[in-house]
């Protein structure tokens, strides 16, 4: 599945709203198509009517409720903790990052999916986000490393599109750059390469320069997001250790 791709159940969010105590039950919607196929151990939670929500409001044996958001998301991850197979996370909130609102964290959620197979033991399956209602999967590094490298290489092909029209080859002198606008012919030359290279632009797929299609603007809107989040999340040890 694309990195690209997202899901988002516009009825969920309207009768039920999303927060932290329902997070994870909008992730695990049966036609969100991140989900694992096989049954996690938050579905058998959920069979058990044990869910951050009922864990608040009625607490443990050990700890009765009422419980706090925060005490009950901590007993929620020590009775996942006891169940072997795959599992998502409901990661905590990521403190003090610079530049990023109360309001803005309040729309974000971050879920890791891992395997357990004891109460020390996981591995890592997929990190994934909500955003505002929208849920994404996190890119890889190779994936993100290739976007960063396709848009400089981009870059650095359109600026050589422009710098060779203002080559200059002289038998004698050898290649020299003409950059100034005082030279009329060298203008008119630069100007009527510039209208071809459109021309055939507009030939081969009938766009205009800098005009882009649906798909391409998703795409470059979604990677926009990946990147935003990403930068939000760097400073915190969350993800990877899991720890708050």
């Amino acid at each position: 599945m694309s990195e690209t791709s997202s899901f988002v159940d516009p009825v969920f969010l309207a009768r039920f709203g999303l927060t932290r105590f329902n997070a994870i039950d909008y992730f695990l919607h049966p036609l969100n198509p991140f989900r694992t196929k096989a049954k996690s151990s938050n579905e058998v939670l959920n069979m058990q009517g044990i869910n951050i929500g009922t864990l608040c409001q009625f607490g443990t044996g050990s700890r009765p409720g009422p419980l706090s958001l925060d005490d009950g998301e901590d007993e929620y991850r020590l009775v996942l903790s006891r169940l072997t197979g795959e599992q998502y996370e409901l990661l905590p909130l990521a403190a003090n990052l610079e530049g990023v609102t109360t309001q803005q964290l309040s729309a974000l959620f971050t879920i890791r999916h891992i395997h357990r197979t004891n109460v020390s033991q996981t591995k890592v399956l997929g990190i994934y986000y909500i955003l505002e209602g929208v849920i994404y999967k996190s890119p890889s590094v190779r994936g993100l490393m290739k976007s960063h490298i396709a848009r400089t290489l981009s870059g650095l092909s359109e600026a050589c599109d422009a710098l060779s029209l203002c080559a200059r080859y002289e038998p004698t002198t050898g290649y020299t750059w003409r950059f100034g606008l005082d030279d009329d012919v060298d203008d008119e030359t630069c100007s009527t390469h510039a209208r071809k290279r459109r021309r055939r632009r507009r030939v081969l797929d009938n766009r205009r320069p800098g005009e882009h299609t649906e798909e391409e603007e998703e795409g470059l809107r979604a990677s926009e997001a990946i990147d935003r989040i990403l930068s939000r999340l760097s400073n915190s040890d969350v993800v990877v250790k899991g720890k708050a």
